[in-house]
């Protein structure tokens, strides 16, 4: 059995001729933060809807929890916290009061949470102003209180960092990183952003016209895409030697015939140079290089990048 909290497969949306998302099969595991990636219009909005069962598939599967989307609806999406397009409150009312009709409605009991989804998001001690006086990270923080009131296991997230200032930026990434670090929660975020989510995100989903065309950890892309100094030498035999026997460097890699890439040690790069020239080993071009996310994306969907 999978540790999926989300699965889907095949998954489309197609409007007349159109796809809005076509053949997705997604995999969000338990307890991990997704940041699916991609352009303005490409899909992503579309998907988390989807997901929330706000339209429907015109085919493919969705599971959440490890069962059909539709087997039990009112048990599966108690489980669900979720902000698409920007929450709505009365202007006029305080945070906890928006939050006290809100949870009237929804029929929850607890008396102490909304107290403890203001404290969870920091804004516990602005009791007193409304919402109307909210700075936009204030506000982007209370619906993310609206949407953990009833203490979910899944967030599903559609670009709650759009628009925000550094400062609100960095509330919403230090939340969303101690929610699923302390609390176990799986998020799932939606950003065109790609160096906000890269600094919170375990793994990754790009999107490009609807489909999914990448999915990776982070870990595994920051391998991919580690700094390293390239040498173009005359012998790359005797130049491998040289590194594992003077500079105890194994973690290389040798490109071709007059190529190689060395990955640790990169400040060394000069006294490596000298020692292959001392050898009698021709260096052609020495040269730090990094493919920095941003470029890999870029070539991944086309250019132009993800933002």
């Amino acid at each position: 059995m999978n540790d999926y909290v989300i699965e889907t497969v095949g998954l489309t949306k197609q409007y007349g001729m159109q796809f809005g998302v076509n053949d997705l099969s997604l995999h969000v595991p338990k307890g991990k933060i997704y940041g699916l990636l991609g352009r303005n219009g490409a899909g992503k909005t579309t998907t988390m809807r989807m997901l929330l069962n706000l339209i429907r598939a015109t085919s493919g599967t969705i599971q959440l929890f490890g069962k059909d989307y539709l087997e039990n609806p009112n048990k599966i999406y108690r489980k669900i916290g979720s902000i698409i397009e920007s929450p709505g409150f009365y202007e006029n009312l305080t945070g906890q009061e928006n939050l006290q009709i809100l949870a009237r409605l929804r029929g929850q009991h607890r008396k102490d949470s909304v107290q403890q989804a203001l404290e969870i998001v920091g804004l516990d001690i602005e009791n007193r102003k409304v919402y109307s006086h909210y700075s936009m990270g204030m506000k982007q923080r209370l619906g993310i209180a609206a949407a953990i009131m009833h203490e979910p296991e899944l967030l599903i997230l559609d670009e709650p960092i759009n628009g925000l200032d550094p400062i609100g930026i960095h509330e919403i990434r230090k939340f969303l990183l101690s929610l699923c670090k302390e609390k176990g929660v799986t998020v799932l975020i939606s950003s065109h952003v790609l160096d906000e989510i890269e600094q919170i995100a375990d793994m990754i989903g790009v999107m490009h016209e609807g489909r999914l065309i990448e999915e990776v950890y982070m870990d595994e892309l920051r391998r991919r895409n580690r700094q390293y100094v390239e040498f173009e030498v005359s012998d790359v035999n005797n130049a491998a030697v040289l590194l594992e026997r003077l500079f105890d460097i194994s973690d290389y890699e040798v490109c071709d015939d007059k190529t190689i890439r060395v990955f640790e040690r990169i400040e060394h790069r000069g006294e490596i140079t000298r020692q292959f020239v001392q050898k009698d080993i021709l260096v052609t071009k020495v040269q730090i290089s990094s493919e920095k996310l941003e470029d890999y994306f870029s070539t991944l969907i086309g250019g132009g990048g993800i933002g």
